[in-house]
């Protein structure tokens, strides 16, 4: 089968993915074979590709938003069927007996794995996936619409919970790429305000097409103060910048799983009158599940834009320009 690796981290036009032919994998017993179609390009793949995330598994094959139909059963598994359609996300094992499992804090386990970081991903033709690690998907969405879902969206749905942004709040959204877009019209379906600080005009457009009260640049003031704020840029000096945003007892939520330096804080002015200031840390199954039975019941618009698998380092070199409006999205 055809598949991309991360031969030699460095930045993205220095060339760190190669194709290659291997081997279509086998599953384990506890796992499944799925036949990929689609796997959404996240900019943590830009993280693995070029470094910021030291890789775990040399020549790993990134893709961690993978959707395809099962190909073949692991002999321990019960549940699936050849041909159904399933998804594989960014986590892939937790040990399920430490104490941050046991409380429900599964992504905090010292022992999590994920895919297309520990083990190989989506940017291929198969891969496989513990059976009790992979997602059933909505009806309604094509198989590149969904596959955002199974990282940008279901972080995204974590960091809105993480901002704890009440009922009928504003919301300020910084950044706005593939998880931006869906948390958007998460919020928004649950009443919410949302104002929109990015520097890119395309997606400020779209955010105002997806019913976002204002947008502006990513430095610029809201024109009202914010319950919460969510930062979906990788990019530290706007983590002051959203904090002054916010209103008493406000709530920032830092969504990425890298970002650059955060310069000092003013107490004052950042952080005093019980602003709070919170990161996001993977995902549970659990978020994953409600967040895919929420667009089941509220249609979402997925913007994508598709790439052939062959096109997959081109794709993540227009995610590091900002040339992406919505989510990339290569296809088999």
């Amino acid at each position: 089968m055809r598949a991309w690796q991360v031969h030699r981290p460095g930045p993205i036009g220095t060339g760190p993915l190669r194709m290659v032919d291997v081997p279509v994998p086998s599953p384990a017993p506890d796992e499944l074979l799925v036949r990929l179609s689609a796997c959404g390009v996240c900019r943590t793949d830009l993280h693995v590709a070029e470094g910021d995330l030291p890789v775990h598994k040399p020549d790993v094959v990134p893709g961690h938003e993978a959707v395809g139909s099962v190909a073949a059963i692991g002999n321990d598994v019960d549940g699936f069927l050849i041909g159904e359609r399933v998804g594989i996300a960014w986590l892939r094992h937790t040990d399920g007996v430490c104490v941050y499992c046991r409380r429900g804090l599964e992504n905090l386990c010292p022992q999590s794995r994920y895919t297309g970081w520990d083990a190989d991903g989506g940017y291929a033709e198969y891969a496989t996936v513990p059976a009790d690690f992979a997602y059933r998907l909505p009806d309604g969405y094509d198989d590149a619409e969904v596959a955002p879902m199974l990282c940008a969206g279901i972080i995204g749905y974590r960091a809105l919970r993480r901002a704890n942004l009440p009922s009928g709040g504003r919301l300020g959204v910084y950044g706005f790429g593939a998880s931006a877009h869906l948390a958007t019209q998460v919020a928004l379906a649950q009443g919410a305000t949302v104002h929109v600080l990015t520097r890119s005009a395309g997606a400020q457009e779209l955010a105002l097409e997806l019913g976002a009260t204002s947008v502006g640049g990513a430095t610029d003031e809201p024109p009202e103060r914010l319950d919460s704020a969510i930062l979906f840029a990788p990019v530290g000096t706007l983590v002051p910048v959203a904090l002054a945003a916010l209103d008493r007892g406000g709530t920032l939520a830092i969504a990425g799983i890298h970002l650059t330096d955060v310069p000092p804080l003013h107490y004052e002015r950042h952080l005093f009158y019980e602003r709070n200031l919170r990161s996001v840390t993977a995902n549970t199954r659990d978020d994953g599940r409600e967040f895919l039975a929420f667009a089941q019941t509220h249609p979402l618009r997925v913007r994508t834009t598709a790439y052939p698998l062959d096109a997959a380092d081109r794709a993540l070199a227009d995610l590091a320009a900002d040339r992406v409006n919505g989510a990339a999205v290569l296809t088999m």
